[in-house]
């Protein structure tokens, strides 16, 4: 019954979406420009997310952004690439509108997290539709439709990039179509910035930003990172979690040695590991690391009235994702996503199922993020998390451990630390904020006010232009981003667009 209503919800949702959308024009326009040439986008954002956008394989990355570049050129936008020694492109371009006395910058990325193509049901780069309903992990796939037969808008496009976050910059430039063919105007001057590192880390965007102020300043920096609320609705978002990540290894015997010689003998360093990220988080979700949340900066009673406001579809989730609880029962998820956590991406140590052997590991290691909240410094963060691990009995060190470390030490863990970044929140009441909300609410009706998404994104517009950014994103809440099988749901791209062509004539 539950679901039924939920459903129902969805489809009144969507029934007031239409018809808001045909009282803005450019998102009228890009809704019929898009069901004249369905088959023509998808083949266009086919081509792109063929090529593979792993941030370290520097030549398919420079292929992205040339690419991406000649798609802008071919539609009249100035474009090129812009950046710093070492680094992947910014593809950059520009719209100049007689008369504008405003600037909008759109940001979004081309590049993908990293991934491991076995772990996929379809090749990563070799973008598949498959049907409504199916699994993402099927192998069944379904053939495009051909020019003039409507997509079903529930199927999904599966490929890296698909979802985070390709999927903005071809909805910004079919916009861009709709709009130059209908002959609508835009107000402001329009400004466009796709990175090439956002997966690995924004490593060297502030300095690219910074050493071209004058080119990327603009009034409003909008972020089109993300997915849309777990509802279905469309989000704005006034913020993101900044991060800091660790790598902890630990050791036992210089190799692995046979579990029933030396067990209960020798240490173990799986058990060890395992140990010591228990001490870091209570059942409820509490991270025990002392002095974790000191420095937090509170939020605003404009944000917790947001947040307040902010659908609960806690149960949905828990039943959409298999789950029989939730980390902190207590709290909803709109909540707990405004607080910093401590999460274990991934363990490994020795093998395990059919390539499992009867020994004792020689070392077990971790890598954990923590989601920072306003307040919190990454290095700080990460140095207090270092001391914990050394109130557990652990010499720490910052490089490999040689035989001499070993021997001298009971227990040793070796520490990496990874760049991190800080989290950043767009107060709620900026004046271009309500522009923003209004453009959006004109396609896609009642939006959702969020104060802080909980993922991380780069922050260089506001520390080093001094922007706004406000995000707005349209990627599908279930598009399994980061991981195998990652896919963007059809109606999703579809609504971007006219969301897309709202903003651009803002």
């Amino acid at each position: 019954m539950q679901r039924t209503i939920f459903t129902l919800a969805l489809c009144l949702a969507a029934a007031t979406t239409s018809a808001l959308a045909q009282n803005n024009p450019a998102a009228q326009a890009a809704r019929q420009w898009r069901q004249q040439h369905e088959r023509a986008i998808v083949d266009e954002f086919v081509s792109l997310l063929a090529i593979p956008n792993i941030a370290r394989d520097k030549a398919n990355i420079q292929r992205n952004a040339e690419t991406i570049a000649a798609m802008m050129q071919k539609r009249g936008i100035a474009a090129r690439l812009v950046s710093v020694p070492n680094a992947n492109s910014v593809v950059f371009g520009e719209i100049r509108t007689p008369g504008a006395v405003r600037t909008i910058v759109f940001y979004a990325h081309y590049d993908g997290q990293p991934l491991n193509p076995n772990e996929w049901a379809t090749p990563p780069f070799s973008p598949v539709l498959k049907k409504s309903g199916v699994p993402s992990s099927s192998k069944q796939t379904i053939p495009l439709p051909p020019a003039g037969t409507p997509f079903d808008p529930e199927s999904r496009l599966y490929a890296r990039g698909a979802g985070d976050d390709k999927a903005p910059i071809i909805a910004l430039l079919t916009a861009m179509d709709a709009i130059r063919a209908t002959g609508l105007r835009m107000k402001s001057n329009i400004k466009f910035a796709f990175e090439g590192e956002e997966e690995a880390g924004s490593t060297n965007f502030a300095a690219i930003l910074a050493a071209n102020k004058e080119l990327f300043s603009g009034d409003v920096w909008l972020s089109l990172d993300g997915p849309v609320h777990q509802s279905r609705r469309q989000s704005v978002r006034f913020g993101e979690r900044g991060i800091a990540v660790v790598d902890i290894t630990v050791y036992g015997a210089q190799n692995e040695l046979h579990s029933g010689h030396y067990g209960n003998w020798a240490p173990n360093p799986a058990l060890m590991l395992a140990k010591l990220l228990a001490s870091m988080k209570d059942d409820n979700g509490k991270v025990l690391v002392d002095r974790f949340y000191d420095g937090i900066e509170p939020l605003t009673a404009a944000e917790r009235r947001a947040i307040a406001e902010i659908p609960d579809d806690d149960s949905e989730l828990m039943k959409e994702f298999w789950l029989g609880t939730t980390e902190n029962p207590s709290k909803h998820l709109a909540e707990v996503i405004m607080q910093p956590s401590l999460n274990i991406r991934g363990m490994s140590s020795a093998r395990t199922g059919a390539q499992a052997s009867n020994v004792i590991p020689s070392s077990a290691t971790a890598t954990i993020d923590m989601r920072l909240v306003k307040g919190m410094d990454p290095r700080e963060t990460a140095n207090r998390l270092i001391a914990h691990i050394r109130r557990q009995g652990y010499f720490v060190t910052s490089t490999e451990p040689d035989a001499n470390v070993r021997r001298a030490h009971a227990k040793v863990a070796w520490v990496v630390q990874e760049q991190g970044s800080n989290a950043h929140r767009t107060p709620m009441d900026v004046p271009i904020a309500a522009d923003v909300i209004k453009a959006v609410e004109s396609a896609r009706g009642p939006t959702i006010k969020i104060p802080s998404s909980g993922a991380t994104g780069p922050d260089a517009a506001g520390a080093v232009l001094g922007m706004p950014t406000i995000s707005v994103p349209i990627a599908n809440h279930d598009d399994n981003q980061h991981t195998f099988d990652e896919n963007l749901r059809m109606q999703n791209l579809w609504d971007g667009i006219e969301t897309m062509a709202a903003l651009l004539t803002m």
